[in-house]
């Protein structure tokens, strides 16, 4: 029987719309709207009575640091900000550390760029073995010229694909890196010199002028202070 009920076409029930004489009060509001209303209602209501006990139950003697070293923006806390909250040398031995950082990272990438110069093969135009040849006149010469150029044509015809695809892919890595090397290079060039400018000594900056070779880089030149 279940299964010729199932058979008989049945009607599809369409929700009931909002009555002519409530169209300005919108939309009828059906079950799960209620539903979705009734639960954001109940959390609020959750929410405003833990508030209210802990509002009852506290401490009026509580105190706290936080109390008078923030502040409330737009009822958001936010920390006051800190002005010379470490002495000389501790900025010092942060300093120290950090360049100690860069310059760890700076050898560790020089390090990786020579690892991969040596493994790889070097291009056409920097071949990595050189042979020297002696010719006695330029006719020998010549032929000498034309025997290496085939050689090296044969060679980089068997070179299958996928190790063509891989080299290219070592090659674009190296650059990459000594890129990166370069960059950690200047910055741990300027770190020093900051680091130098943060010590005990009369210095001053020299003009263009003054330079033997300028640059466009900022050199110091300290006094000479007589040691007791």
């Amino acid at each position: 029987m279940s299964s010729l009920r199932n058979a008989v076409p049945r009607p599809s029930h369409k929700e009931r719309s909002q009555p002519q004489a409530r169209k300005r009060f919108g939309l009828l509001e059906k079950h799960k709207d209620y539903v979705i209303r009734a639960k954001a209602y109940h959390q609020k209501e959750d929410i405003k009575k833990k508030l209210k006990q802990k509002a009852a139950f506290k401490n009026p003697d509580e105190f706290y640091f936080k109390m008078i070293n923030s502040k409330t923006v737009d009822g958001v806390h936010r920390p006051k900000e800190e002005i010379n909250k470490y002495n000389a040398e501790e900025l010092m031995i942060m300093k120290t550390q950090d360049i100690g950082y860069v310059f760890q990272k700076w050898q560790s990438e020089k390090n990786k760029i020579d690892k991969l110069t040596a493994s790889l093969q070097c291009t056409e135009e920097q071949p990595s073995r050189r042979h020297v040849y002696f010719a006695e006149d330029r006719e020998e010469a010549r032929e000498l010229q034309l025997q290496a150029k085939s050689k090296s044509d044969i060679s980089a015809m068997q070179i299958p694909k996928d190790i063509k695809k891989k080299m290219n892919r070592s090659y674009r890595d190296l650059e990459a890196r000594k890129s990166r090397a370069k960059d950690l290079e200047k910055l741990y060039m300027d770190m020093s010199m900051q680091k130098e400018l943060q010590k005990k000594g009369r210095k001053r900056k020299l003009r263009e002028d003054e330079m033997l070779n300028p640059n466009g880089k900022p050199v110091y030149i300290w006094k000479a202070d007589r040691k007791r």
